[in-house]
């Protein structure tokens, strides 16, 4: 409970802090001033208008992509596995640049077309991935179902370029931006949004710590401790998507979170995915926050793409990692 309390701490200091610091100074104490009218209150308007809406998109999508990085890599027993491993992100972004492409316009409960088409292309995805995990029910390995879904992003990438060529000037430069990763989020919608499919993939994470901690010694070994392996890598395939599919409709493909960050927190807590899970989603929310806080201050008024700051970080990150464990 301490080690989950520290990332506790440190996710929600940051959510806190993060609001206050930007080109334009604001502080906390004027802020929640409610003496002052909120018409009246520019810091407050900057921190609940512009900024926290910003954050906390930060933080679910951090939070969504590393506990999706977690499930992969214990479920394809494969430390390279990440939330774009079986094609649930390349469908989301397939999604947004058709609806980005043809001018998609519709929305629904305050949610633009983009994040809407994005989600309902990593449901496409999805539903090839539980197909996959069909087949595998039939005696396919993990390794049959993880090419498969390395191919199914290659043909889905394919797909996104395709449409890239179809589009003209304006509509490409929309959809490299958004393939960068972007947390410039307006308002609570798509937050409120992207919590409900969130909120029902936590409800399959939190089924899964002991099977995890089994299924990573091998499905015959977790079938031998009585762990149900068809129903729990169902279980942990479709929560996993969910969160993926809803972390990039929010903040776009915004790479390396769902791998570096996994990492990161079995070298501090350990292997027990008890501690590992929450706290991977503790910790993937600040880390994402960190990196969009660099986004948007590094080079002010300008604002880098998060995807980017995220990519720069992780990249030498990892290669430690790798030479650390040759």
């Amino acid at each position: 409970m301490v080690t989950i309390g520290g990332f506790g701490a440190l996710a929600f200091g940051a959510c806190l802090l993060a609001p206050l610091v930007g080109s334009t100074p604001i502080h906390l104490a004027r802020v929640f001033d409610r003496s002052i009218p909120f018409a009246d209150n520019v810091d407050a308007q900057i921190f609940f208008v512009a900024r926290l809406p910003r954050v906390l998109a930060a933080a679910l999508v951090g939070s969504g992509l590393a506990v999706a990085g977690v499930v992969f890599q214990a479920i394809l027993r494969n430390p390279l596995a990440s939330p774009d491993t079986l094609g649930v992100s390349a469908g989301a972004a397939l999604g947004a640049m058709l609806a980005i492409t043809f001018h998609a316009d519709f929305s629904l409960l305050s949610v633009s077309a983009v994040p809407l088409a994005s989600f309902a292309g990593s449901l496409g995805a999805l539903a090839i991935v539980y197909g996959l995990s069909a087949a595998r029910r039939r005696g396919q390995s993990t390794m049959v179902l993880l090419l498969a879904g390395v191919t199914l992003t290659a043909l889905l990438s394919a797909v996104v370029r395709f449409v890239q060529y179809l589009a003209d000037f304006t509509e490409t430069f929309q959809t490299v931006r958004w393939l960068m990763g972007s947390l410039d989020v307006a308002g609570y919608g798509p937050i409120v949004a992207a919590i409900v499919p969130m909120a029902v993939a936590s409800v399959g994470f939190a089924t899964l710590p002991r099977v995890l901690d089994l299924m990573s010694l091998g499905s015959e070994a977790a079938a031998a401790r009585g762990v149900d392996v068809t129903r729990a890598e169902r279980v942990a395939l479709v929560s996993a998507s969910l969160s993926t599919g809803a972390a990039v409709s929010l903040g776009g493909p915004v790479a390396f979170v769902g791998i570096i960050v996994p990492h990161l927190v079995r070298l501090i807590v350990g292997a027990d995915h008890r501690l590992v899970l929450p706290a991977s989603a503790l910790f993937g929310a600040a880390f994402l926050i960190g990196c969009d806080l660099v986004a948007r201050t590094a080079l002010a008024p300008v604002e880098l793409p998060v995807g980017i700051v995220t990519a720069i970080i992780g990249g030498p990150f990892f290669l430690w990692l790798l030479f650390r464990k040759a």
